[in-house]
């Protein structure tokens, strides 16, 4: 069995369930010892029973993104053990309430602030040290085509997918000569809880699935791949320079 990630160390966010979950089990697989981050114990457990059944190890973190001191101690407790981060996937992620603007909530709008765009900033600078350490340190953060999409009552998410777009593209500029490589994913409609909330009219049975998109995550995480600050789309199948038209 091939396993191109043997004796790397991977980090996944939003890792109880969906593309994260997906995304650790495909990670562990690929020989790589996973750091899987989430709030939900019991959805870490299950996913962690699943990582052993295939011969992978897993060390399971229960932590909010919004806990910004926690995921600087979370870095401190991987450079005191690994001295280094192989791998890093932000995909922890909320939609937040679809609503008119003027009919958002603050604490909705700080919401999504905090999860969609402070927690992955909180992650690349505690986390870039860590990164640069690692012979060929990659770093993929899922975004959505929403971001340039003038869909009404999106307005909130979209914005802070477009906000973690640019956020990641700077982080790549700034690392251009480094080893470390960062890109974004915009996976599509998918068969996952949150996609089916927004679009519950939608046969699930159309969509792809969690673990086909993990499948394409993969190579996106290999020292083999060089590509920094671009988006890849999952629907294209292929890298991107901007998010496609709908």
């Amino acid at each position: 069995m091939c396993r191109p990630l043997s004796d790397r160390i991977a980090l996944i966010t939003g890792a109880s369930r969906g593309i994260g979950a997906a995304a650790a089990l495909a990670l562990a697989q690929a020989g790589a010892h996973v750091v899987t981050v989430a709030r939900t114990v019991g959805g870490l457990e299950e996913l962690d029973d699943k990582i052993k059944a295939a011969g992978g190890s897993a060390t399971l973190v229960p932590l909010d993104m919004k806990d910004s001191d926690g995921i600087a101690r979370l870095a401190l407790a991987l450079n005191k053990r690994y001295r280094r981060l192989d791998v890093l996937i932000g995909n922890a992620g909320i939609l937040g309430p679809l609503s008119p603007l003027g009919h958002l909530e603050p604490k909705d709008w700080d919401n999504l602030i905090a999860v969609n765009v402070t927690a992955n900033w909180q992650l690349i600078r505690c986390m870039d040290p860590l990164l640069r350490k690692a012979t060929a340190g990659r770093a993929l953060f899922l975004t959505s085509a929403v971001a340039y999409m003038d869909r009404a009552y999106w307005a909130a998410y979209a914005a802070t997918k477009a906000a973690l777009d640019a956020l990641v593209r700077g982080y790549a500029a700034e690392i251009a000569t480094t080893n470390v490589r960062a890109n974004l994913f915009s996976p599509g409609p998918t068969r996952t809880r949150m996609y089916l909330s927004a679009f519950p009219g939608v046969d699930p049975e159309t969509l792809p699935t969690p673990e086909e998109i993990a499948k394409a995550m993969v190579p996106l995480c290999l020292p083999t791949c060089t590509e920094t600050g671009r988006l890849y789309d999952f629907r294209a199948g292929r890298f991107l320079e901007f998010h496609p038209p709908s």
